[in-house]
């Protein structure tokens, strides 16, 4: 049997999420469902990232075990041909044989995401349903200013979802920056780990800096008040894009902290 990491690019606004659930299709389900189709194996295959529904991934991981002997440019080739019969909005961007050691989750040191939020008078047409539209001006400097007093190590309670599994809410958020592109703000957030919904909570509370709403001193105090009621609106999905995870140099071992995903 051989293990191969999979780099997976996704539009998530036609699934439930990255998780197989029984409650519509998953990204998680829809390679499983490619698998079979290429080789006849039923698998399980494991994700860095449960991303919710709605969310994007320009570089979601995961790992896969076959008994079927395969290249691993024949396995790509190939999972993609049936993601394509089948019609699924997913892309096996590169293929690897790891060692039996790489776990996509577990082994992971680092995640990067993307916010997306589109600061226009006019909706997308375009771009509808990956970005989320803010129909006026936002001051991304202010923005910024309150993004930098939620670096570093936290209790991050106010801005976790409810539902949230991880059994600490205190995480180590390395980055959180917020630019402007052109008509987009972008928001990229940096962390081994983060808890449930975190990434479109800050998002969220962001923009009502930006909007004048709140100042920094209030996100500061939201976030010390380690409380659900104390966060902003949580941010739609549209907007998010898991873009990659980092992992360690060979013969290195992943740090420890406690994994429970946006």
């Amino acid at each position: 049997m051989a293990r191969f990491k999979l780099i997976v690019e996704y539009d998530g606004t036609r699934f439930v999420g990255w998780q197989r659930q029984d409650n519509g299709r998953s990204v998680q389900g829809a390679i499983e469902a490619a698998v079979k189709a290429a080789s006849g194996e039923i698998v399980s295959i494991r994700g860095a990232g449960r991303t919710d529904s709605g969310v994007h991934a320009r570089g979601q991981v995961a790992h896969v075990d076959l008994v079927k002997p395969w290249s691993a440019f024949k396995l790509a080739n190939a999972l993609n041909a049936h993601l394509r019969l089948a019609g699924d909005a997913v892309s096996i961007l590169d293929a690897e044989a790891v060692p039996d050691s790489f776990d996509a989750r577990f082994s992971a040191i680092r995640r990067h995401y993307l916010y997306r939020i589109l600061s226009r008078r006019g909706q997308p047409a375009l771009e509808a349903n990956r970005v989320w539209w803010v129909a006026k001006s936002l001051d991304v400097a202010a923005m910024q200013a309150a993004a930098d007093r939620l670096v570093g190590r936290h209790d991050f309670t106010t801005f976790r979802s409810a539902h949230c599994q991880a059994a600490s809410p205190v995480r180590t958020l390395d980055v959180l920056t917020v630019s402007a592109a052109g008509e987009e703000i972008h928001i990229r957030a940096s962390a081994q780990s983060f808890l449930h919904n975190q990434i479109r909570s800050l998002a969220g509370t962001l923009k009502l800096v930006g909007e004048g709403r709140w100042t920094p001193d209030d996100v500061q105090r939201a976030l010390e008040a380690a409380d659900r009621k104390a966060c902003g609106p949580v941010a739609p999905p549209d907007g998010l894009y898991f873009m990659q995870v980092d992992y360690p140099e060979a013969g290195t071992a992943p740090a420890s902290e406690d994994t429970d995903l946006d």
